[in-house]
């Protein structure tokens, strides 16, 4: 099972169980008959994923706003540039696409919602929706808009399909009025929505 999927127990869960959550509970339940796994490990993983955080990603970003070796290698292997600012990626490869004046970059998963969860925590609901992965792709523009996000059509948008194995994220642009600022204050900045592509980073008040 190489996609990422919600660890809520069952009893939360509403409806009949998915494929996927009963292969998770067999594989799980498995592991642990066979000593391979201990109950209490399988509870520390789980809980180690659910508090990820944005936080992650904002900082690489500030990182590489900041640093232009550092975004250079970023853009040439993220998961290895993770590794410089002691986040561990795992088994996944990570892609980082860069905004540009001329390009906007957005990112999907069409089959589930695999996400670089490592960066950016937990995905939110509407990444997983049917509508989000169906429409995005098709009319990547009017689904920017509903977010607030006008990409005008001299720029060009290009749509990102995670696999099971690769996860994207989207090194936006730096905001104009930001000359100056340590990488704190820049990634304060930096939503989870900006490294997912469906927004931009604010430019600070009274520029």
């Amino acid at each position: 099972m190489s996609h990422d999927h919600d660890h809520a127990p069952p009893s939360d869960q509403d409806g009949p169980l998915s494929y996927y959550q009963v292969m998770e509970i067999a594989v799980r339940e498995l592991l642990i008959e066979k000593g391979i796994l201990t109950a209490d490990e399988v509870r520390a993983t789980v809980e180690a994923m659910d508090a990820r955080s944005p936080a992650q990603g904002a900082r690489v970003v500030a990182r590489a706003w900041t640093d232009p070796g550092f975004k250079s290698r970023l853009l040439a292997d993220g998961s290895a540039a993770c590794a410089e600012l002691s986040i561990d990626m795992g088994p996944t490869h990570l892609v980082v696409v860069e905004n540009s004046p001329q390009v906007h970059n957005v990112i999907v998963c069409t089959l589930c919602s695999c996400y670089p969860r490592y960066l950016l925590g937990l995905p939110p609901d509407w990444y997983k929706a049917r509508a989000y992965r169906s429409r995005v792709v098709r009319e990547p523009r009017a689904v920017l808009r509903e977010f607030g996000t006008e990409i005008p059509e001299n720029v060009e948008l290009r749509v990102h399909d995670s696999t099971a194995d690769m996860r994207y994220m989207v090194l936006p642009l730096r905001p104009a009025g930001t000359e100056g600022w340590d990488e704190a204050r820049l990634a304060a900045l930096v939503t989870r929505d900006c490294m997912i592509g469906v927004t931009a980073p604010k430019s600070p008040p009274n520029h």
